[in-house]
């Protein structure tokens, strides 16, 4: 069994500040085995993790679509922002990817994907994010679980790291596996969930980081 955080950002993302080296020293102090970096809008600072982390890395991409976020897994190339949802999904999956739902629910972000938007596109959908260590309140993880029930999806779980603190706090407990999408999608369907939250702080931390890099580049 391995550990795997499948929602995390480095310093590429504007809110981030986590270099490549803090990542992989980070998973290894914490035992984690396997890592989605999921930077906003960018794709090709997990294509370098993977070059340097002696762990499994999952290039990833949280895409912010014209309706809210959605992540790509196991992608090829980069996927622009401003598509619709649908267009995102389908673009995914053309890669050979996984169609990732992240934070659903979250009554707190203003990036989550639309609800009316994810049952509109339920159907490409393959794993909706039932414990983000980010949200705030629980129930809106417990409700992201009993949509992932009722509608037959895979749960997965992440710490949606922007600092190294937060690394490894939601993780999912699964079989390892090699390969792409349905050697994924098997294992994570015998998957755990594990994880607790981080402290609403976290919150503050991104927030610096996103005006630090604005105002400090002019």
């Amino acid at each position: 069994m391995i550990k795997c955080d499948f929602h995390m950002h480095s310093f590429r993302s504007s809110d981030g500040n986590m270099s490549l080296d803090t990542i992989v020293q980070t998973c290894q102090r914490r035992g984690i085995d396997c890592v989605a970096l999921t930077d906003h809008n960018l794709l090709d600072e997990a294509f370098n993790l993977q070059q340097k982390a002696p762990f499994k890395v999952i290039p990833g991409e949280e895409i912010k679509t014209n309706r809210g976020e959605i992540i790509g897994l196991f992608l090829k190339e980069q996927i622009p922002r401003g598509l619709s949802p649908r267009a995102t999904a389908e673009e995914i999956h053309q890669q050979g990817g996984v169609v990732y739902i992240p934070h659903p629910f979250d009554r707190v972000r203003r990036s989550v994907l639309a609800r009316d938007a994810l049952l509109e596109i339920v159907d490409l959908v393959d794993v909706i994010e039932v414990l983000n260590a980010r949200i705030i309140f629980m129930a809106d993880a417990q409700e992201a679980e009993r949509f992932a029930i009722e509608h037959g999806k895979l749960m997965g779980a992440g710490s949606d790291a922007h600092v190294w603190w937060e690394l490894g706090r939601c993780f999912v407990e699964m079989p390892d596996f090699e390969g792409g999408r349905e050697q994924f999608l098997k294992a994570l369907a015998q998957g755990k969930i594990n994880g607790k939250l981080s402290w609403p702080a976290v919150h503050i931390a991104s927030s610096l980081n996103k005006w630090r890099k604005k105002y400090l580049k002019r």
